[in-house]
């Protein structure tokens, strides 16, 4: 059950029209997670600070089970979410900051209890 978390500097009007559904089809394809099984939040018009810079930013955390706990995994799919938050959301890849939780199934509650 990925998580991913879009924060951003920029303003809601930024933020192209059904980017949520966007990043969420993109996540489960990148992660190879069901659909449905993915989770996103986007949170705009927040005060950031990037590189010492608060010129338009965003980063990006993503918490998964099983698909976000080495390098060599982690490297292959920042490819894949840079190539689609670069041009969706106007900003350079220096301008994007992705960070990476991996989880144990005992860490997720749903349906009144967690997995084991």
């Amino acid at each position: 059950m990925p998580f991913l978390d879009l924060e951003t500097n920029l303003p809601s009007q930024q933020i192209p029209e059904g980017f949520a559904k966007k990043l969420c089809k993109a996540a489960a394809s990148i992660l190879g997670k069901p659909e449905e099984r993915v989770n996103v939040t986007v949170k705009s018009d927040l005060t950031m600070v990037i590189g010492g810079s608060t010129e338009p930013c965003a980063q990006l955390l993503v918490s998964s089970i099983g698909v976000v706990g080495t390098a060599e995994q982690n490297k292959g799919h920042s490819a894949r979410f840079f190539e689609l938050l670069s041009p969706e959301l106007n900003l350079g890849y220096d301008r994007i900051v992705i960070r990476y939780y991996p989880l144990e199934p005992w860490q997720i509650g749903k349906n009144g209890t967690v997995q084991t």
